[in-house]
C-alpha cells in the first residue's frame, strides 16, 4: 500500500499544466538559417511563407473551378468533412510535384478513406491554370495514391486570380512570382481544415509522416473520425506549430505509465487478498464428532 500511496503522489506532482506544454507561435514568413542575416535572401524568398490562422474562417464561398470545368464553391469541400488543402500549381517543374507525391505517400498507408472520412483539396494559386491541366494532375496523383476507387474523394481546382488571393489570404499562405525565374516562390506545406472549415494543423515540408496526418485529421474532426487508439495516441502526442509535427509528451506518457502501475498493483493486491481468504477458509474444516451409541446386549 505504500508503494500505491507513493505512485499516487507521483500521478499529483508530475504532471505539468496544459497550457505550459503549448507556448509560443511560429514567426510569420521565411525563417533564416541562424547566422545567415535576412538582407543576404533572395527577394522573393524575404515575402514568401505561412501565416498560421488557426481556427480562422475560410471564404467557403470562393468560387472556383473543379478538373471538369464545373464551377464550384470551396465549401463543396472544406466545409462537411475534415479536409487536406495543399496550396501547389500544376505546371510547377519541380517543388509542387514533390508536394503532391509526398500526400498521396503519406495517405497511402492510413486506414481513413478520402471521400468518406475526409477530402483532398489541392488549390492551383496560378490564375492561368485550366480544369484541363488540372484533370491530368488528378490522374497522376490517384495513380500514385494506388486507390482509383477514392477519385471522388480528391479534387484539383483552378480559378481566377481574385478568389485565389482571397483563398490563399485566409489560409495564411504567401508566395510571389520570381519575374527573374519566371516561376513562383512559394512555402511547402499542407493544411488540416475542420469540418466547418477552419484551419486546424499545418504540416511543413515536402515529407508528412502518415502518423501525423492521421492524428491531425481525427484532432480536427473532433474525434468523429479514428478509432479509440487514435484518441489514446492525441493524449500521448502534441500538436508543435512551430516544427508543424506532432511530438510525444514524455509527461502524458509517464502518467499513463503510471496509471498503468497502480491499476496493476491493485489487481494484484486483489487477487493475493483473495487467495489468502480461501486458504485459510480451506484450512478451517469443521469437524462432527458422533458419540457412538452405546449397545445393549440382553
Amino acid at each position: 500500500m505504500r508503494i500505491v500511496l507513493g505512485v499516487l503522489l507521483f500521478l499529483g506532482t508530475v504532471t505539468p499544466p496544459l497550457a505550459a506544454q503549448m507556448t509560443g507561435a511560429p514567426t510569420p514568413g521565411y525563417r533564416p538559417m541562424p547566422g545567415i542575416p535576412a538582407s543576404t535572401l533572395p527577394q522573393a524568398l524575404r515575402e514568401i511563407g505561412f501565416d498560421q490562422r488557426l481556427d480562422a474562417p475560410l471564404p467557403l464561398d470562393a468560387t472556383f473551378q473543379d478538373e471538369d470545368g464545373r464551377t464550384v464553391q470551396i465549401g463543396e469541400y472544406l466545409g462537411k468533412k475534415p479536409a487536406v488543402l495543399a496550396f501547389v500549381y500544376f505546371d510547377c517543374p519541380m517543388l509542387c510535384t514533390q508536394i503532391v507525391n509526398a500526400l498521396a505517400a503519406a495517405l497511402r498507408p492510413l486506414s481513413l478513406t478520402p471521400g468518406e472520412e475526409f477530402d483532398v483539396v489541392l488549390v492551383s494559386f496560378d490564375p492561368r491554370e485550366t480544369p484541363a491541366l488540372a484533370k491530368q494532375k488528378k490522374a497522376e496523383a490517384i495513380a500514385r495514391y494506388g486507390r482509383p476507387d477514392t477519385a471522388t474523394g480528391w479534387h484539383f481546382l483552378t480559378g481566377d486570380e481574385a478568389s485565389i488571393k482571397r483563398l490563399t489570404h485566409a489560409a495564411g499562405f504567401r508566395y510571389v512570382w520570381d519575374e527573374e525565374t519566371k516561376q513562383f516562390a512559394h512555402p511547402s506545406g499542407i493544411i488540416i481544415v475542420t469540418p466547418d472549415g477552419r484551419p486546424a494543423r499545418y504540416l511543413f515540408g515536402i515529407e508528412y509522416g502518415p502518423r501525423d496526418v492521421r492524428l491531425a485529421l481525427v484532432e480536427a474532426s473532433a474525434g468523429r473520425i479514428g478509432s479509440p487508439a487514435d484518441q489514446l495516441l492525441l493524449f500521448c502526442y502534441h500538436y508543435d506549430p512551430m516544427t508543424g509535427r506532432y511530438g510525444i509528451v514524455i509527461m502524458r506518457v509517464l502518467r499513463l505509465a503510471a496509471i498503468a502501475i497502480v491499476l496493476a498493483l491493485v489487481a494484484y493486491i486483489v487477487v493475493m487478498v483473495r487467495r489468502e481468504r480461501r486458504t485459510a477458509h480451506a484450512r478451517v474444516v469443521p469437524s462432527t464428532h458422533f458419540a457412538p451409541r452405546p449397545v445393549h446386549r440382553n
